[in-house]
């Protein structure tokens, strides 16, 4: 099966997940600073939530230049993923709104970190479908980037419950730790 109807689909829902999150994004009903200032809690929620979306649609980008093909496991995988990026936007809004509350926050972790394992599953899936010896099985390795990310997220789902404000501070780090693009697949593609 082709690799381009999973790749399109994809790129929709990424992008109608994004439209989703600035929605959120009320116009305040007051011309000042300080209705601005209200509102600053869910728009830091939504950046870094853009940055995330935008990390996972650029690794999935990487990870297709790898791929040549799909089968059902990888189709499926692929729909985890999306499931769990399609619940970024609620998770978003309910720790803006709440000014970064614990539950929350808490929350908020829980989503990247399905959202990072469900990523997992995929390359397992397509590094299987490809082959261990296939340039994207090289090029992931032991992916300790992407299990540093899922500590990461554990870690900072247990310190919601006790320092909110450090949780949003590690989700940050994660999100740094990924924003410059994962090179280990063009690297292994040339």
């Amino acid at each position: 099966m082709s690799k381009s109807r999973l790749e399109a689909f994809s790129d929709g829902v990424i992008a109608i997940i994004i439209t989703i999150m600035v929605l959120e994004l009320k116009v305040p009903h007051e011309p000042t600073f300080a209705a601005l200032k209200e509102l600053a809690p869910i728009f830091v929620s939504y950046v870094l939530s853009f940055i995330y979306v935008g990390i996972y649609w650029n690794n999935h980008h990487h990870l297709w230049q790898a791929g040549k093909q799909v089968n059902g496991r990888i189709l499926w995988a692929n729909m985890h993923l999306l499931f769990w990026l399609s619940l970024l936007p609620f998770a978003t809004a309910w720790s803006g709104e709440t000014f970064f509350s614990a539950l929350p926050m808490a929350t908020y972790g829980f989503v990247l970190w399905m959202a990072a394992f469900a990523y997992f599953l995929l390359v397992r899936a397509m590094i299987a479908h490809h082959g261990k010896d296939s340039a994207l099985a090289v090029a992931i390795g032991k992916d300790s980037k992407g299990l540093i990310s899922l500590v990461g997220y554990t870690i900072a789902i247990a310190v919601a419950f006790y320092k909110p404000w450090l949780s949003f501070a590690l989700y940050i780090l994660v999100a740094l730790h990924w924003f410059i693009p994962d090179r280990r697949i063009e690297k292994n593609l040339k």
